[in-house]
């Protein structure tokens, strides 16, 4: 398993983590924030999964539900922007890492399926 994509993925569940914390505490928004939460911690909870994947079908397929958390993240992301409850500045600031581990993932899977991991 690519290190960098663990602890990438488990870096971004912390910043959702204290997202979804400042969006309770300080927005007292707390619909929106739960969906963050659910699908930004579900990415690196799925690549955690997929260390014990029982073949490399399986591996591919945790590693391909991680991506569909990533884009409902970011639809998520895009919507807490949209409707003013998180500032342009605080969006490109977790935006980025949010694409990083999409491409990421997309290179991890190729390979996968390259080289018979």
């Amino acid at each position: 398993m690519n290190n960098v994509l663990k602890n990438k993925s488990y870096d971004f569940a912390l910043r959702i983590v204290n997202l979804t914390k400042y969006l309770q505490e300080e927005k007292k928004e707390f619909i929106l924030s739960k969906q963050i939460l659910r699908s930004g911690t579900a990415i690196g909870a799925l690549i955690a999964e997929s260390e014990y994947a029982q073949s490399k079908s399986d591996f591919i397929s945790k590693l391909h539900i991680s991506i569909k958390e990533a884009n409902e993240t970011n639809y998520w992301l895009n919507l807490l922007k949209d409707s003013s409850y998180i500032n342009d500045k605080m969006h490109k600031s977790i935006s980025p890492d949010l694409t990083e581990l999409l491409k990421i993932l997309t290179s991890s899977i190729k390979t996968a399926k390259e080289n018979n991991v």
